[in-house]
């Protein structure tokens, strides 16, 4: 069954033309995976799909009273709401029947109204709804259903654009990114919930593993052609470079008959036969053929890395708490050379708090932090790069220098370095403001790299980048001579590029893994729910059978708000960090920043140290 047809559909904002006679179908059943190059119209075209815009040329037709949702990257969300209003607020047709039969209800000498209003409540199933909804909520963890949604973190709004976009249960649901802002956890079970259910998905992701458990067909559009794959992320890898490979193939045979055919042309011949004009008209399709190449640069840097001495990074019997809440606990850690490590753990377990004292950002409680004469680091961060009003991408690099030294004593330019990270130089001149998420992304990169580390950390440096960035991302990496440590919600990333773990359990408890995500998950599953001796779960046991204590009124009020107090505190660690990036900080400025940071980082930690003595309370 068609839901929908893309016929020769085109797009450009002034000069720039980033899609043009694209066409393909969506039947019913299908999960299908968007994929291309960061740049190339990948959100326009879903924006197209959803009806939030329109192409330039061509048409998208729909199969009648097809139901559609759509999930953006970020969500269309009213602040003022809370999660439960929100979901009554959309134009829901289930919802649009609870209304009817309530109106029918209002006026019951109207049988007619009235029947057709409870049949439809039977049709829709939506006698059920409350519970449906209320299920899918908690599933998503947003079971407190009065809380604001300007109080939701990032990663708790895309849940909720995709709670209303299930329960909505619509016939094909478009996604955009949908892992990026979701922690290990609700990746794996958003995956799990897509993979057995029988919904039509049509959606743009970077996650590999999603795409490999989830979809069963792939649409690359690449330099300009669409290419269908009907199987897996895996199948999709296999048929390309396969596809790739016979390109080249016939190319090397159009070049070899150009030649033969370009001397034919230059001897002219006079007499102009039927067969000779038909010669001199396939010529210009084997010219075509032959000169045609794949624009497949790579990302190239050659840094000027400083060897590592002997001494890089050892961490001596470093302890960090907040009041009662201990993060590391004379935690002794001494970095190697070629170090690659991944760091996981839950929200609140001190993955932050490590990596800033790591960076000296903030200093530990007691212990110390040596850091070898040679390290120079270079941090990654979530928060990317913060463009200055009206500066070009050109501008941005050569705040470190018109020329960026390279080995052996040699230099290259600004823009030839931006080519060199696939910024062409028509691209170099434009607004950082009008470059795609991906493309910000790959700028950050640029201008944390060419300072030359030779101590990476990266925090989550996946989001926002297309696969194919994320694969010359990932040879770079393997080939990067120096220390690396990885936070990232991609486990494709994590596997390929970590050969270790440090696993944050929490309480100060750090465990040094030795294998991939894939590795520690397999491990992790298998391993007892309770980790507690005998002694101690019995003594845990007659505590929670013997003790009657219960949460007031006034604990559990305080309990549901205390979460969204730390989302917001969150948002505004958030922003104060981004107001470090600005070169122009004086001594005094930046004092003052890290003093409110601290303050900041203080009452977060207060605040999920209460949290967690509420919920043992209420647990018990």
């Amino acid at each position: 069954m068609n839901y929908l047809t893309v016929e020769s559909i085109a797009k450009s904002y002034g000069e720039l033309t980033l899609f043009e006679d694209i066409s393909f179908s969506v039947h019913k059943d299908q999960k299908i995976a968007f994929v291309a190059k960061n740049g190339t119209g990948k959100t326009s075209i879903l924006n197209i799909l959803a009806k939030l815009d329109l192409p330039d040329a061509g048409q998208v037709v729909f199969r009648k009273d097809i139901k559609v949702s759509f999930l953006p990257q970020e969500p269309y969300l009213d602040g003022n709401l809370t999660i439960e209003d929100t979901i009554f607020s959309t134009d829901s047709e289930i919802l649009n029947v609870i209304k009817r039969y309530e109106e029918a209800i209002k006026n019951p000498e109207d049988e007619e109204a009235y029947q057709k209003a409870f049949e439809d409540m039977d049709i829709h199933n939506a006698w059920d709804f409350e519970t449906q909804y209320k299920q899918i909520l908690f599933k998503l963890k947003l079971d407190n259903l009065n809380l604001k949604v300007s109080a939701l973190s990032g990663g708790q709004k895309k849940r909720l654009s995709l709670a209303n976009a299930l329960i909505n249960k619509p016939d094909l649901l478009i996604l955009d990114e949908p892992t990026n802002h979701l922690d290990l956890e609700m990746i794996e079970w958003l995956e799990a919930f897509f993979a057995k259910e029988n919904i039509t998905l049509f959606m743009v992701t970077h996650d590999r593993y999603f795409l490999e458990r989830v979809c069963n067909e792939i649409i690359e559009l690449d330099q300009g052609e669409l290419y269908s794959y009907k199987g897996n992320y895996s199948y999709y890898l296999e048929k390309k470079e396969a596809r790739i490979e016979q390109t080249q193939v016939e190319t090397n045979k159009a070049k070899q008959l150009y030649k033969k055919e370009l001397g034919w042309m230059r001897r002219q011949p006079k007499a102009r036969t039927t067969k000779s004009k038909s010669r001199i008209d396939d010529f210009a399709d084997i010219k075509h053929r032959a000169h045609q190449r794949r624009n497949d640069h790579e990302i190239q840097l050659e840094l000027n890395m400083e060897r590592l001495g002997s001494k890089i990074l050892e961490l001596k019997k470093v302890s960090k708490a907040y009041k009662d809440k201990v993060i590391l606990d004379k935690f002794d850690y001494m970095f190697q050379k070629g170090e690659r490590a991944g760091i996981i753990g839950k929200n609140g377990t001190g993955k932050s708090t490590f990596l800033n004292i790591l960076t000296q950002t903030i200093q530990p409680d007691s212990g110390k932090v040596i850091t070898g004469e040679t390290v120079k680091m270079g941090y990654y961060t979530q928060a990317g790069i913060t463009p200055k009003p009206d500066q070009k991408v050109i501008d941005v690099v050569r705040e470190f220098g018109d020329y960026i030294p390279l080995k052996k004593g040699r230099q290259i330019s600004a823009q030839q370095l931006l080519e060199r990270f696939l910024f062409d130089r028509k691209k170099q001149y434009d607004f950082v403001e009008k470059l795609s998420g991906g493309e910000r992304k790959r700028l950050y990169l640029c201008t944390v790299l060419i300072q030359n580390p030779n101590f990476l950390i990266l925090d989550e440096p996946t989001n926002d980048l297309d696969i194919v960035t994320l694969n010359v991302l990932e040879n770079f990496l393997l080939d990067f001579p120096g220390c690396l440590i990885v936070v990232s919600h991609d486990r494709y990333f994590m596997d390929k590029i970590v050969d270790h773990l440090l696993v944050f359990r929490g309480e100060g408890v750090i465990e040094d893994f030795p294998g991939n995500y894939s590795d520690f998950r397999v491990y992790d599953d298998s391993k007892p729910v309770a980790s507690e001796n005998q002694d101690n779960k019995k003594e845990k046991s007659n505590w929670k059978k013997d003790s009657n204590v219960k949460l007031s009124y006034n604990e559990q009020k305080e309990y549901k708000n205390i979460e969204s107090k730390i989302k917001s505190l969150e948002f505004d660690k958030t922003d104060l960090e981004k107001k470090f990036l600005n070169p122009d900080l004086t001594p005094e400025e930046i004092n003052t920043l890290s003093s409110e940071l601290q303050t900041i980082i203080d009452d977060i930690e207060e605040k999920e140290m209460r949290w967690l003595e509420l919920s043992e309370k209420m647990e018990s």
